[in-house]
């Protein structure tokens, strides 16, 4: 059979196991010392099959399709209430090379076998925690910032203060290695302060400040991540230091039966001395993390070419800076385990008159 048809299958095959997996039994409740020692061990995944188009690239090779699968399946042991040990694995798939993926401006292996997460995590208090290890970002960025597949090596402290008798403070602050593909040596210095105003309320809102100190990049330009960001020519260095200064605010409320978010996100890299202030809104009807819900979701960005370090805000955006765009979305929730998203990408690169357009049909199972 042809490669492209292998990946294709071995994608799908991600998606039935996960279905075949989850109509095993559990084992039958016992009590007594076993039952505690089980109870410690608790599994967690996902599975993402996607089928994507994109046209109007501005290069030769104009325009790609692709399908790619990915499965990332791991576990947490608690042996004591205050510490936890966790760790899984990630299998990927999909009908191109991984020799295409930079040219394609992914930030992960098409085709992969890999460690995604192994970490400690130590509960000091009822609103306190250190993590350390490779794990999911500890920082609430938005995807103009950060992309949530990526997973760094590093360590974080996390604190919430509660303030008054409804609001929250959260602190969080942390070093990490940046972990791209392809022996990327980047390091990440990261602190964000945010503010829960009315957390869990019918109507409540955050603002959330974050900065951002990225170093040791030269590999990362080697391997191609600066993608959009101002290089000095002939060298692998960048034109600008990237310190990011980031604020969010972020409202919610619900219409119609239905929660409602919208989100203001404004960046500056303090690092550059032009180009560097870029901008996103969004907002989001709906939810479709529930059962049987719909999401209807619009976002709107404007980067400049470096405001941001393109290495490593969302993949599924294009152009990482120096360009604006549109993304509308429609997405379901069939139970608590699947859901879908159609989103459509309308992109525009500084100085360039035509636009990029890019399709993405998503099918996740999560548990």
């Amino acid at each position: 059979m042809s490669t492209r048809f292998e990946r294709g299958f071995l994608a799908a095959a991600l998606v039935f196991g996960v279905a075949t997996a989850q109509e095993v039994p559990p084992a039958a409740v016992d009590s007594g010392p076993d039952a505690e020692a089980a109870s410690a061990w608790n599994w967690f995944g996902d599975v993402m099959l996607r089928e994507g188009r994109t046209r109007g690239i501005p290069r030769a090779d104009s325009s790609f399709d692709q399908t790619f699968g990915r499965g990332r399946f791991g576990a947490t042991y608690d042996p004591i209430p205050t510490l936890e040990f966790g760790g899984a694995i990630k299998l990927a798939a999909a009908d191109n090379a991984n020799s295409q993926d930079r040219l394609r401006n992914q930030n992960e292996r098409s085709n992969d076998v890999a460690l995604d997460q192994l970490f400690l995590r130590w509960r000091a208090g009822e609103n306190a925690s250190v993590l350390v290890g490779k794990a999911v970002f500890p920082l609430q960025l938005s995807p103009m910032l950060w992309d949530q597949d990526l997973r760094p090596v590093g360590f974080s402290v996390d604190g919430g203060f509660q303030v008054g008798e409804f609001d929250r403070l959260q602190l969080t602050a942390g070093y990490f290695a940046g972990d791209l593909p392809y022996g990327d040596d980047s390091r990440i210095g990261a602190f964000q302060a945010a503010y829960h105003w009315h957390e869990g309320a019918p109507v409540n809102g955050s603002a959330i400040v974050s900065y951002l100190d990225f170093s040791d990049l030269q590999q990362l330009v080697l391997q191609g991540f600066s993608r959009t960001n101002r290089r000095i020519v002939h060298s692998n260095e960048l034109v600008s230091d990237y310190r990011l200064l980031d604020v969010q605010f972020v409202g919610r409320a619900r219409v119609a039966g239905m929660p409602l978010e919208a989100r203001l996100d404004l960046v500056r890299n303090l690092g550059a001395d032009d180009q560097r202030d870029g901008a996103r809104v969004s907002v989001v009807l709906g939810d479709s993390r529930q059962p049987h819900s719909w999401e209807f979701g619009l976002a709107d960005q404007r980067i400049q070419r470096d405001a941001v370090m393109a290495g490593f805000n969302s993949d599924d955006w294009w152009f990482h800076s120096w360009a604006r765009g549109v993304m509308p979305w429609i997405a379901y929730g069939f139970n608590a385990t699947w859901s879908s998203r159609l989103a459509a990408f309308h992109e525009r690169r500084d100085g360039v008159s035509e636009h990029t357009d890019r399709v993405l049909l998503d099918i996740y199972a999560r548990w």
